[in-house]
């Protein structure tokens, strides 16, 4: 059984709460809209105009456009979610873009400085213009990566932009602990999304590897034997906003299986 089967009174924990999520059209933001949704959350999602046209929100919930590399355009989603919640009590920044393949020495930097505005601009600037409109007992959560922590020969400005967005939690959980608000980060291993699936199937000529192939590869590198969820670390997303975690801030949290 996965962690979202087994939680005792999911549908009660986030209950009243007014959540923001960035990203939240699809893959792991979206997960995170629908779990909290059935916690008890309200909420908006906030996205590109393409992803919201791709899918709705949950029920009673809103979407806004944003483009979270745009200063006015994070500042304005963001206050007319307050409005719309009439306060916010967290925020999830799951916007991000996983580049392809590319080593050292093969850079394009144009493409570099596309990916830290998104994966490391983006969350400051959704922090930046999240943070005024919270209070005491309030949270960030930050989507990150394992590549927050380790890095990645193919993908440098993956893992340059996600080092960095750790640097800005541990650093808001600073400046914001003394209001009462808790920032921390979830750190993903490999989770099989199409995005993922997608991925491996177009780096097969690099690899070698089938899609199944790859996938199992990934599994055997974890403690658990197996590729955690987009569920498990919706779980772990809602434990860090609710008051179980009321001790917890500057923290990253791995949800990997355990890899090694």
């Amino acid at each position: 059984m996965t962690a979202s089967s087994t939680t005792p009174a999911a549908g009660t924990l986030l209950a009243g709460r007014r959540v923001i999520v960035t990203g939240g059209a699809n893959g792991i933001g979206a997960t995170v809209a629908r779990r909290f949704a059935e916690m008890g959350a309200r909420g908006v999602v906030l996205d590109l105009p393409a992803a919201l046209a791709g899918g709705a929100p949950p029920e009673s919930w809103h979407a806004l456009p944003v483009d979270v590399r745009d200063e006015e355009s994070t500042r304005s989603a963001m206050a007319e979610s307050a409005r719309l919640l009439t306060g916010v009590d967290a925020v999830v920044a799951a916007a991000g873009v996983v580049p392809s393949w590319q080593r050292p020495a093969e850079l394009d930097l144009a493409d570099f400085d596309r990916v830290l505005s998104v994966n490391a601009r983006g969350v400051a600037c959704t922090i930046k213009h999240a943070s005024p409109l919270l209070g005491p007992g309030a949270t960030i959560t930050v989507v990150a990566s394992l590549n927050s922590w380790r890095g990645d020969p193919n993908i440098t400005s993956y893992a340059a932009g996600k080092h960095a967005a750790l640097g800005i939690v541990r650093s808001a959980a600073l400046a914001l602990g003394p209001a009462g608000i808790r920032v921390n980060a979830v750190a993903p291993g490999p989770i099989a999304t199409e995005a993922l699936r997608s991925r491996m199937a177009s780096r097969r000529a690099a690899t070698g590897l089938r899609v199944d192939e790859a996938l199992e590869q990934v599994a055997r590198a974890t403690a658990l034997g197996r590729i955690a969820t987009t569920a498990e670390v919706a779980d772990t997303i809602a434990f860090l906003t609710s008051d179980l975690s009321s001790a917890i801030t500057g923290q990253l949290i791995n949800v990997d299986g355990g890899v090694h």
